[in-house]
């Protein structure tokens, strides 16, 4: 499968799910290139911003279970 390069966006507005995301995201890390959190301590949200390669099929994967997580909002934007 072609590979692809992109990037995923997440805004944590409920921080219990940290643990829920930083286990999904281990899980993925043969994907994941860079990592960069921004925890925001005087406001109600939490940045955290990924490039990562790999097919579709490997990011819908991991985007996916974060998109189902309450609390969260997950975006992600690949190069064509």
């Amino acid at each position: 499968m072609e590979k692809r390069i992109g990037t995923i966006t997440i805004l944590i507005r409920d921080r219990e799910v940290s643990l829920s995301v930083n286990q999904i995201l281990s899980e993925h890390a043969d994907i994941i290139l860079c990592r960069q959190g921004l925890p925001f301590h005087d406001r109600p949200v939490a940045v955290i911003s990924l490039i990562v390669e790999g097919s579709v099929n490997q990011i819908n994967a991991l985007t996916g279970p974060l998109g189902r997580l309450p609390g969260l909002t997950c975006k992600a934007v690949l190069a064509s």
